[in-house]
């Protein structure tokens, strides 16, 4: 194996910082946006929740549904969620 192909393994710790600092870039954006009330959290709750019925997949498809999030997918999970009774 070249060391290119080598497998990289993240710990539990490294890879929550990596998931917080990419939620946290998203929260950026969404500010910038103009959507203030926006948490890291919410953020995760949103791309994770589809994960509850599908499992967790691999780093790759995460680090791409939390860049890609568009801030309308985002609002109407949100709504969505405001229906079912979530706490925000």
């Amino acid at each position: 194996m070249d060391s290119e192909e080598e497998e990289v393994s993240l710990t539990d710790i490294e890879l929550n910082e990596l998931i917080e600092s990419l939620c946290l870039s998203k929260v950026e954006e969404f500010i910038m946006l103009g959507y203030e009330h926006v948490s890291g959290k919410d953020i995760w709750d949103c791309v994770s929740d589809k994960y509850r019925k599908t499992g967790v997949p691999s780093l790759h498809q995460i680090v791409n549904d939390i860049l890609s999030l568009k801030s309308t997918a985002f609002m109407n999970w949100m709504t969505i969620s405001m229906y079912k009774g979530a706490q925000f």
